[in-house]
């Protein structure tokens, strides 16, 4: 998948796709309904499949103070776009002055003249340009004369009729609820961060954890997690089966709400490199203990916890 910062640099291969457009957070079941019709739309034209989307999220921009919600990092959205059999995505860089182009421009300029766009799929629900004044509408409405089609994706909802949307998954991991988050997104909610150093107190109690930071990225329910760990060998990735523990450490009276993930059976150094971190189920929530003893005895039976509910995952 080719990877593209600058519609002015679009490859002529890509020129003339079927795009998606969208922030695509989560790439969650909907996104995937939005990138699959463009697939079937791409495939009875013989063309190409592009997803256009925006880096940082409109919403970094707009509230800049607010907390961490991003669900996927560029990085993780990359990836699962290539995974889906994407050809191609375009990522216009958001700030003031983007946020300030009319509709009428974004329509003409960024899809018709740079991209030169022969369909367009869009959520029924999208909005662009200034103010946020552009919709399928108007885009339906200059389709004709910027020489392509679009056709509004339906929303996708879940088994209790519900609409799928990443407010919705962003609720259920900020409830500890990271198997309900799960099956809106297709697969278990996945974070993935460079390895820093820690307290190292996890080494002196005989497990050692990879300290994750998670910059950007929602920070789910405090906790105890079964999880699973991702490596990257090569151009590979290798999975560990780990437990986690995201929040302030009350046994250690931390502050600061930190990811450590204690990868089983895996022996090395990950100082510097970047771990992906999939959370599979909620185990119990953080606690403090009568002795240092008492919480390693606890942590053993995490672990073991911890097996048995990615066993019955798999």
């Amino acid at each position: 998948m080719r990877l593209i910062r600058h519609t002015e640099s679009v490859p002529p291969e890509l020129s003339g796709a079927v795009i998606a457009i969208g922030n695509f957070d989560g790439v969650h079941g909907g996104h995937q309904a939005v990138i699959g019709q463009a697939k079937e739309i791409a495939g009875g034209l013989g063309a190409q499949v592009v997803v256009l989307t925006f880096e940082p999220h409109p919403r970094s921009l707009f509230q800049p103070d607010g907390a961490p919600f991003r669900l996927t990092s560029l990085r993780a959205k990359a990836r699962l776009m290539e995974a889906l059999g994407v050809d191609g995505m375009v990522v216009l860089h958001f700030d003031r002055t983007f946020a300030a182009m009319e509709a009428e421009d974004f329509v003409a300029h960024i899809l018709s003249r740079d991209l030169g766009a022969r369909h367009v799929v869009v959520g029924e629900e999208f909005a662009f340009g200034r103010g946020r004044r552009g919709n399928v509408a108007l885009l339906q409405d200059m389709a004709a004369d910027c020489g392509f089609a679009v056709s509004p994706a339906v929303q996708v909802r879940d088994g209790d009729g519900a609409a799928i949307s990443s407010n919705t998954i962003r609720g259920f991991l900020k409830d500890g609820k990271p198997d309900a988050a799960a099956r809106l997104l297709g697969r278990p909610w996945e974070v993935d961060g460079r390895v820093v150093h820690g307290d190292a107190r996890g080494a002196k109690l005989g497990f050692p954890t990879a300290n994750v930071r998670m910059d950007g990225l929602l920070l789910p329910h405090p906790g105890i997690y079964a999880v699973r760990a991702g490596v990257d060998v090569g151009t590979s990735t290798r999975w560990y089966d780990g437990a986690a523990n995201f929040g302030t450490r009350p046994q250690f009276e931390g502050e600061d709400p930190r990811l450590e993930v204690f990868l089983m059976d895996f022996a090395g150094d990950l100082y510097g490199r970047t771990l992906r971190v999939a959370f599979v189920a909620y185990l119990r929530p953080e606690a403090a203990f009568d002795s240092v003893a008492a919480l390693v005895e606890q942590m053993e039976r995490d672990i073991l916890d911890a097996r048995a509910r990615l066993r019955v995952s798999q």
